[in-house]
């Protein structure tokens, strides 16, 4: 009797972690509203919708792209500055991946994987972060102008 019980317990336990588990539905039109939050953000983000950051949108994620088998992503690209104020380029690296890892992961909402490898690495820094919806985040720290060189994306879903 003992161990009938236990057994249902433990499926009772699986059952609900089961459920629990189970990924969010991905949607393209979903994971493009949230692309075009991301891009709304920036723009009025303290920090980059200063003139100085000189944040420019080279695509807006307003058009379809082909993945093939009717499947399509849509993609925001954008740059922005951060002018060295001096010679240390470490320090400015670390500076301006510090401030968007906490913009990613704190104002948009980003997974932002943290690679301890390019911890002083002079020629740049790389940075990735996701979202469950169906968003990735890719950007390039560069130690010369423009800073920050973004690249969001959905992931190829149908429509």
């Amino acid at each position: 009797m003992r161990v009938s019980r236990f057994l249902v317990l433990v499926l009772a336990a699986v059952l609900v972690t089961a459920g629990c588990t189970r990924e969010p539905e991905l949607s393209l039109d979903k994971a493009v509203a949230e692309l075009r939050k991301d891009a709304q953000r920036f723009e009025a983000d303290d920090v980059f919708k200063n003139p100085l950051v000189k944040l420019k949108i080279l695509q807006r994620p307003d058009k379809d792209i082909p993945c093939g088998e009717g499947k399509f992503k849509r993609v925001l690209r954008l740059t922005a500055d951060d002018e060295r104020k001096d010679a240390d380029v470490d320090g400015h690296l670390d500076l301006a991946e510090r401030l968007m890892q906490t913009t990613l992961d704190q104002v948009m909402g980003y997974e932002v994987e943290y690679d301890f490898d390019q911890l002083d690495a002079l020629e740049g820094r790389f940075i990735h972060g996701n979202k469950k919806i169906g968003v990735t985040v890719d950007v390039h720290v560069a130690p010369e102008s423009p800073t920050w060189r973004l690249r969001a994306e959905t992931a190829c879903l149908a429509r």
